[in-house]
This record gives structure tokens, C-alpha cells and sequence, in this order.
């Protein structure tokens, strides 16, 4: 899906006075294209994110989802959302969990893979028949994962979605997503303070200046998969992505 964002912006209304969270920015994103958001903490990478899954309105410009609103795209269930907040059903499942775009969606496809095979490539399976109150905080992340996964959606929202995870557990789940990306061919865009993270699952890197978030850089990553996080080209982008954060 290819996405537009023309003049956008968002401003909050704050106690004392406005909070600008986001300066007016404009960028194309192609179909099947993998972009990372990469900026300080409280930038606007995340509200960017709402922006374009339909969560907030602009204060300025607009957004355009293959020549759609969001809200069309939202309405045909077009965009898949994980955040770091699981938001799960506390009454069902593991498998139900994951079940649950199916069902609402009543729509399968081949792109989106089977609840069972999410259980495996997710490490749930002996947990399938659990709730999420028994779980700790990083298997909930887990099956939130497998949820957004199972939407066959043409459009990935993900908001620093292995945040929760550990190390190990983290790279193995990026590397089934670029699987999956490659095998589905959806936008992926892609929230993270991880500039490894970032560089090694990227087709090209957003950074954002610190609040009101405005775009810094475009950085390509004109790299080959799977990429060796200690390779010289990978650290020499890292190193890009730390000058431009620090221009």
C-alpha cells in the first residue's frame, strides 16, 4: 500500500497552551516498502503512526492510503496495529486472541498466515489454551504480535512492538517479520530507538528532530537481506543515523 503524507502535522491542546508534537512533513512512502521512524523520545514517531492509522485527526495536511483516506482503509480493515500496549482480550485465549482479525474481518487469504503456525514462530504453542492474565508482560507482546500478523492486512503499523522482548527473542521475531514482509508484500512502517534494529530491517530510515518531530534525514538502505549487524556497511549507516540525530 502506498502511502502520502502531504503537510501533516498535529498539534495537541495542552493545560496552559498548545503542545506541537509533530512539524508539517511530507513524504511518499512506496508500496511494499519497509521504513523505520527513528528519533528522541517524545518526537512524534508514535503520533505519526495514529496520524496514519486513523487514531487522530491532523491539525494540518493529509494522508493517503493508495489514493484512500485512512478511515476507507481503516473501514475495509487495510491496516494491521501493534504498539507496545498488547490490548488484549483478558476473556479469551491465546488462540482466540490471535484468531480474532479473522473473525472480524471474515477474511482469509494466503497472506496471512495460520493461528497455528503464529503460535510456533512465536514460541506460544504450549500456551495456546492460556488467557493473557496468566502471561508475563513479553508473551503478551508476544500474541499481540501474532494477532497483527494474522490480519493479512496490506498496511503494518508497529510501534516499537518488541520492546518488551528479549534480546534473543526480539531477533529471531524481526527476522520472521522480514520473512513474512517479503513473502506478503505489505508497507511496514516501523517505530524504534534501535538504530541496529532499524538499519537491519530497513529498505530506507525516517529520522526525526526532537519535538516538534520534523524531518531530519531519508536514509536508503541499499543493502541485501539478511544483514550482519557487525558488517562495515551496516555500522557505517548506524553512524549516519547518529550524525543526522545529532545535526
Amino acid at each position: 500500500m502506498r502511502v502520502t503524507l502531504h503537510n501533516l502535522s498535529k498539534t495537541f491542546n495542552g493545560r496552559r497552551a498548545p503542545v506541537k508534537a509533530l512539524a508539517p512533513i511530507s513524504l511518499e512512502i512506496a508500496s511494499g516498502e519497509f521504513v523505520s521512524f527513528i528519533g528522541p523520545s517524545g518526537c512524534g514517531k508514535s503520533t505519526l503512526l495514529r496520524l496514519i492509522a486513523d487514531q487522530l485527526v491532523p491539525t494540518t495536511g493529509a494522508i493517503w492510503l493508495d489514493g484512500q483516506s485512512p478511515t476507507v482503509r481503516r473501514a475495509e480493515k487495510a491496516i494491521g496495529w501493534m504498539a507496545q500496549n498488547p490490548a488484549l482480550l483478558p476473556w479469551a485465549t491465546v488462540r482466540d486472541n490471535i484468531r480474532l482479525p479473522l473473525r472480524v474481518n471474515r477474511r482469509h487469504t494466503r497472506s496471512a498466515p495460520l493461528p497455528d503456525t503464529l503460535l510456533a514462530l512465536t514460541g506460544l504453542t504450549e500456551f495456546a489454551d492460556a488467557y493473557p492474565g496468566t502471561l508475563s508482560g513479553g508473551m503478551q507482546q508476544r500474541v499481540a504480535l501474532a494477532r497483527t500478523l494474522a490480519t493479512g492486512a496490506r498496511l503494518w503499523l508497529m510501534d516499537e512492538p518488541f520492546a518488551a522482548l528479549d534480546e534473543l527473542t526480539r531477533e529471531t521475531l524481526t527476522d520472521e517479520v522480514l520473512r513474512l514482509w517479503n513473502e506478503v508484500g505489505a508497507t511496514v512502517l516501523w517505530v524504534t530507538h534501535n538504530i541496529t534494529e532499524a538499519v537491519r530491517l530497513s529498505r530506507r530510515l525516517v529520522v526525526l528532530s526532537a519535538r516538534p518531530g520534523a524531518l531530519r534525514a531519508l536514509i536508503p538502505v541499499p543493502l541485501p537481506y539478511p544483514r550482519d549487524a557487525t558488517s562495515a556497511d551496516v555500522v557505517a549507516l548506524e553512524r549516519a543515523v547518529r550524525e543526522a540525530l545529532h545535526a
